[in-house]
């Protein structure tokens, strides 16, 4: 473990913060902090906690001595000052004297007792700090530590590689009773430069920011040493098919049937987002002969159960030509996994020590092991999934490395339950409604301007993870930027394209739910005397693409086996046909009666099909040099040719964007044109 403090980068820091005023303190307690948060073999996504005690000034001027602890769900390798709340420390230690404390109360007199009223939650942890004597303390969960205390002899190990030097504690659930315990330990051992607790993580602790940095440098590196003596080869192999089938052929089974139905009469599927991971360390591990032994152990820190609860789901290794087969088996895992997790909940509340009983969680599991290609992490949205594979992943390099020198154990199943139910970490995942299109994915063809930029800004905007085809990658990528959204560069007019494209979706994301088939030109001439080149170029673009996108959406719609949405843009043209359009006309014609057809077609696997009827947008299809040109023809201006409707209203882009979010919602809806142009009779389908 490589210790990165400088004195030139802790002095800036001195600096930089006292121009905010800042003590120094509190500039030095940062600075460390963001050197823990930013090693993910200590700490990954707001885990682990840092505290200093100093002194500030109170709303009467008068000096108070707080302890700065890091706020719940704070990011230790971005934290600035507001990220480590002041807690008046005397009232904490006051604390002390009592026999017990719940959660609740323990959470309320810390908020209680705030310098800053509107500051985060301090740390489920801050007791703990309080009732240690050091001024700087600092929390890490570890790699090398977990691998090390999560053995039979876990114990008897840290006792032979810290000598005496670490205080060493069982496991305990934090709280009251952990803080409080600490503090007894610590004291019959004054001269200890931290804590090992085992089964959880490491605290160092120091009279300046620097002594408690390089102490958890220094005691992760003697645990990383005696990992690497006597390492042994680990997970012999077992057996997988001659040829395995592809994540993108099996995202979208796996995420089709972790979908819930939560109300089959309107089709409302309560969906997930996949995130892929392999690499050759994590296929070691699923391939593995006794991958049925250490990934059912347990967890390697109690807070990962929290994101990817106390057990993965095992599949079968898929065979490549044999997926009905892989779907049938793994379709009776979920049903085992799902009745295990059950079965876990009921024996567990009955018996559970945290109070009130609980209610259960789904019972989804949020990572899926594939043997031969690696894990699938699910989550809520594609940030959740990234987190959770980020905390598997690194699961993985603790087991691996606690099998190399014995056998990997974790806490009890009891004690997994109560920190999974447990409502002080529940809190960190957030309870804000869902958006409308939340845990879906939407495709947008020719995304990258116009029309289709403002859909997908619109699909972003209710919830949607997007996908931005167009020819122009670059518009395709700047578009994604703004909304952490997948950009591809495609040709839709190249049905090879199109099926890399969207299996690199199913990959990327687990699959597709809406797919709006935007792209496309205006090609002009009167049709007497158009030339066939023209016209079938047209069509290449303007109905033969839209056949390509949406054969590959349901062939990906198909397999999830949770309906979907199809949505075309067809234009005011497929049913009001203007003077020298004919080329562009027909073929969005053809495209209107090719959306009734999947309607038909398609309907009976809930994969709904309409399209949008739009008229005078300025977009690329309707540039403003042609806006000029046609307001002179008719001698209006601009403004007043754009508005030529029966409201008189100019329609933007946005208008057809948020009606393809609307028929995105309509579960009832299918087979129809939603016609957006300000009003056109000659144009209206009804």
């Amino acid at each position: 473990m490589k210790n990165l403090w400088s004195d030139k980068d802790a002095q800036a820091a001195i600096e930089k913060y006292a121009a905010q005023g800042i003590n120094r303190d509190l500039a030095l307690r940062v600075y460390t902090t963001r050197l823990l948060g930013g090693v993910p073999e200590l700490v990954l996504h707001g885990g682990g906690n840092t505290s200093v005690k100093t002194t500030m000034k109170d709303t009467l001027g008068e000096d108070v001595e707080v302890l700065c602890i890091k706020g719940s769900g704070w990011d230790m390798g971005v934290i600035e000052p507001p990220g480590l709340p002041a807690v008046r420390l005397a009232p904490l230690r006051k604390l002390l004297k009592l026999d017990k404390l719940s959660d609740e109360e323990m959470v309320n007199f810390q908020r209680l007792n705030l310098l800053d009223s509107a500051a985060p939650n301090p740390s489920v942890e801050t007791l703990f700090h309080a009732f240690l004597p050091h001024k700087f303390i600092d929390h890490t969960h570890a790699n090398a530590i977990l691998a090390l205390s999560n053995q039979p002899n876990g114990e008897e190990l840290c006792r032979e590689v810290f000598d005496g030097q670490m205080v060493l504690v069982p496991y305990i659930m934090p709280g009251f009773t952990l803080a409080k315990l600490a503090g007894e330990l610590q004291s019959k051992s004054p001269k200890a430069e931290g804590m090992i607790l085992l089964k959880h993580g490491i605290f160092t602790w120091g009279g300046d920011a620097q002594e408690a940095y390089t102490r958890m440098i220094d005691h992760v590196t003697r645990a990383e040493e005696r990992l690497a003596r006597g390492r042994r080869n680990v997970f012999a192999p077992g057996p997988l098919p001659e040829k395995l089938a592809t994540p993108a052929e099996v995202a979208p089974i796996l995420r089709g049937m972790a979908a819930i139905l939560e109300d089959a009469n309107d089709g409302a599927w309560k969906r997930w987002i996949l995130e892929f991971r392999t690499g050759p360390e994590i296929l070691n591990y699923v391939n593995g002969a006794d991958l049925a032994r250490y990934s059912q152990a347990g967890v390697t820190t109690p807070e990962q159960v929290i994101r990817t609860k106390a057990k993965a789901l095992i599949l079968p290794a898929p065979k490549a030509g044999a997926l009905d087969e892989f779907a049938k088996a793994a379709r009776a895992a979920l049903e085992s996994y799902f009745a295990e997790y059950k079965a876990y909940f009921g024996r567990n509340n009955a018996a559970s020590r945290v109070q009130p009983k609980k209610k259960m969680l789904d019972p989804v599991p949020r990572v899926m092991l594939v043997p031969g290609l690696g894990f699938f992490a699910l989550g809520k949205s594609a940030k959740d999934a990234r987190v959770n594979g980020d905390v598997y992943a690194n699961a993985v390099k603790v087991i691996t490395a606690a099998e190399g020198i014995g056998a990997f154990t974790s806490i009890s199943e009891a004690d997994m339950f109560d920190v999974e139910h447990w409502s002080l970490e529940q809190v960190k995942l957030g309870k804000e409604p869902e958006k409308p299109l939340a845990r879906q994915v939407a495709l947008v063809t020719g995304g990258g301007s116009g029309i289709g930029a403002a859909t997908v800004a619109a699909m972003a905007a209710h919830g949607a993870e997007v996908v931005v085809l167009d020819r122009n990658e670059a518009a395709a990528q700047a578009v994604a930027k703004k909304f952490g959204g997948l950009a591809l560069g495609c040709d839709v007019t190249k049905p090879e394209q199109v099926r890399a494209v969207f299996d690199r979706t199913a990959a990327h994301f687990g699959g597709i739910d809406v797919v709006v088939s935007n792209a496309g030109a205006a090609w002009q001439g009167r049709i007497g005397e158009v030339d066939d080149a023209t016209l079938r170029q047209s069509f290449e673009l303007n109905f033969f693409a839209h056949q390509t996108v949406a054969q590959n959406a349901v062939r990906i719609m198909r397999a999830q086996k949770t309906g979907g949405c199809l949505l075309f843009n067809v234009s005011k043209q497929a049913v009001n046909p203007g003077p020298d359009f004919g080329p562009y006309g027909l073929p969005k014609a053809s495209t209107m009666f090719l959306m009734r057809q999947y309607a038909v077609d398609y309907g009976k696997d809930g994969i709904r099909s309409n399209a949008i009827n739009a008229d005078r947008i300025r977009t690329g299809l309707l540039t403003d040099a042609m806006v000029a040109s046609r307001s002179k023809a008719r001698g209006v201006s601009e403004q007043e040719y754009m508005g030529g409707n029966l409201l008189g209203r100019e329609v933007k882009a946005s208008d057809v964007a948020q009606a393809f979010v609307a028929l995105a919602l309509a579960n009832k809806t299918t087979g129809a044109v939603l016609t957006v142009d300000g009003g056109n009779i000659a144009a209206a389908l009804r």
